[in-house]
């Protein structure tokens, strides 16, 4: 992992602290690791568990990281406009997101690449704001039944409770609809008014659906897992 950082460095690529950081992170429980895996094995059963417990835990760390990393990365080549620090907070709201409700971390990347471009301080001619374009009525919902503090319209524009509210949103539509692509157009065109198309038997719009499963298929293939290893 080292080598991959002075092998940035040599060819002129300026890695950001956080990257750096997450680099260094890896490359330190990955040491562990192997040290664990250097230890000669002992008679005792108790031991051995334990050694195998905690290179496990760590082989879990290491994963970890690489995830963060790779949010981290997307994050900084399509943000635009927020600082460092805001960065952080929208790269660690979408993975634990992603962990807590069961997303693809990039489902929720390419949702908001389909609703803002991650350009800061997004509103629609609807008034949806954010990352994920959330109406304020739907986040004062939102906020009331996950017990999240609400200041206000403008607290949508705020990127870990955008993200945090657009997520429990979509987790509300898939468990309504039984079915992710259902769950996204009504996150499009609203609930009410897929409902009354399913009711009328008239065809569901897909044009949504395709730009968010063109954007997945982008981040994917651009992104691959491979490049951490």
């Amino acid at each position: 992992m080292s080598a991959q950082i002075r092998m940035a460095r040599k060819a002129g690529v300026t890695l950001s602290r956080t990257v750096t950081m997450i680099l260094m992170m890896i490359y330190i429980v990955q040491s562990a690791a192997n040290v664990y895996l250097l230890v000669e094995r002992s008679d005792l059963q108790k031991e051995i568990i334990h050694r195998d417990n905690r290179i496990e835990e760590l082989e879990r760390e290491v994963t970890e990281l690489r995830e963060r990393l790779k949010i981290f990365q997307i994050i900084e080549d399509f943000q635009f406009g927020f600082t460092p620090q805001e960065k952080d907070v929208i790269s660690d709201a979408i993975y634990t997101q992603s962990k807590r409700l069961g997303y693809d971390p990039l489902l929720l990347m390419a949702l908001i690449l389909t609703e803002s471009s991650f350009h800061k301080g997004q509103e629609s001619y609807m008034g949806a704001q954010g990352l994920m374009q959330v109406k304020p009525s739907t986040g004062l919902w939102l906020s009331k039944k996950y017990k999240r503090p609400w200041r206000g319209e403008r607290t949508l524009f705020e990127p870990r409770y955008n993200i945090h509210v657009g997520s429990y949103y979509l987790f509300e539509l898939i468990h309504k609809f039984k079915d992710v692509k259902k769950a996204l157009v009504a996150y499009n065109i609203g609930e009410n008014a897929l409902k009354g198309k399913l009711r009328l038997k008239e065809k569901i719009p897909q044009s949504y659906v395709t730009k968010i499963r063109k954007h997945y298929k982008m981040l994917k293939e651009a992104y691959p897992d491979s490049m951490f290893g």
